[in-house]
């Protein structure tokens, strides 16, 4: 089978930006020193180090360049027996999207649900294709895989008002689509991904265009990961000093939409007792939990019984056409990667 590779211009790694900003910062230090002395200068390094401190969380939690060529390689999802067709989209400030629309038969698609992927902080859309296979065939679904601003083939770069732009733009997108079912969109969101379905569920207008939510393995906030990351007296840092929050915790109280949430017992990543938390606090009426014993940050999707969990799930919100007689022999490429 061919593997095709797509190119695309990449600027400068968003790390050594910031590398090469915080040596400048530092030069400037020494520049300042030498001609106004001791007290200014320690002023202007405290001023620079809550700067980098600002600025330099995007480096720890967005990894488009991992693993290696992830900016310019994609796996597609031909390579996985999957038709599909690849798009554009673009997003209110005007960053342009790269996505692939994986449609069911013309004759189905239009009676089943439609998926909106929102993957995790590592690699890119390419390398979540296993567990969009079994979504395809198992849950004979449409799915729109959307990699986000800086990721992939998409221009800009990640930011957390950027990347629930990014999702809001997707759905709007299958509006103006006429081979799906609009009334049957299903918000699907992994680790990051699902603090990114969580905003969008949380907001009156783009609820009403999603028939449910599903999120796995996600986090209940920034702030409270990097308690659990680096070291319990980061709770004592100002909450105005992360860049990035995506505080779900108190978003999910909003969202009245069906939800449903996939958490595997054995994440060694986010702790289990975030989804439980998230679960707990989510102010829908009609809201599930599944759990799973086996499944980690990143494979809870090939545990037994994963998929037919979100297929009742899914018959819960809306009738489901029956299955296809007998899926295609399924791929031998491995393309999933570690979100970190």
């Amino acid at each position: 089978m061919p593997i095709t590779k797509e190119i695309a211009v990449v600027k400068l790694p968003q790390s050594r930006s910031v590398w090469a900003i915080t040596v400048a910062s530092f030069l400037l230090c020494f520049v300042f020193y030498y001609f106004y002395g001791g007290y200014l200068t320690f002023g202007l390094i405290g001023l620079v180090l809550l700067g980098i401190f600002y600025y330099g969380q995007d480096v720890l939690l967005y990894h488009p360049d991992l693993p290696a060529n992830s900016r310019v390689y994609i796996p597609i999802p031909t390579m996985h027996n999957l038709p599909h067709e690849t798009v554009s989209i673009r997003t209110a400030d005007k960053v342009t999207l790269h996505a692939f629309w994986v449609r069911q038969p013309e004759e189905r698609s239009k009676s089943v649900p439609t998926f909106v992927y929102l993957h995790g902080n590592a690699g890119n859309m390419g390398h979540r294709m296993q567990n969009v296979w079994g979504i395809f065939y198992s849950l004979n679904c449409n799915i729109l895989m959307v990699e986000y601003r800086g990721y992939g083939l998409s221009t800009g770069a990640p930011s957390e008002r950027g990347l629930v732009l990014d999702a809001r733009a997707a759905i709007d997108y299958l509006f103006t689509r006429h081979d799906l079912d609009h009334t049957q969109i299903v918000l699907f969101g992994r680790s990051l991904g699902g603090a990114v379905a969580i905003d969008v569920a949380a907001d009156t207008i783009y609820s009403q265009k999603i028939m449910c939510a599903i999120v796995e393995n996600t986090f209940t906030s920034i702030p409270e990961m990097a308690v659990e990351l680096v070291h319990p007296s980061i709770k004592y840092v100002p909450y105005l000093l992360y860049k990035n929050k995506f505080d779900s915790i108190t978003k999910i109280s909003k969202c009245s939409v069906p939800f449903l949430f996939v958490s595997g017992l054995s994440d060694n990543l986010v702790p289990p007792r975030m989804m439980r938390a998230l679960y707990t606090a989510c102010g829908s009426d009609r809201k599930r939990i599944l759990e799973f014993i086996g499944g980690s940050h990143n494979d809870t999707w090939i545990v037994d019984g994963y998929y037919q969990g979100l297929k009742t799930f899914l018959n819960e919100c809306q009738n489901i056409v029956p299955p296809l007689e007998k899926p295609p022999e399924k791929s031998n490429v491995w393309s999933e990667i570690q979100d970190v």
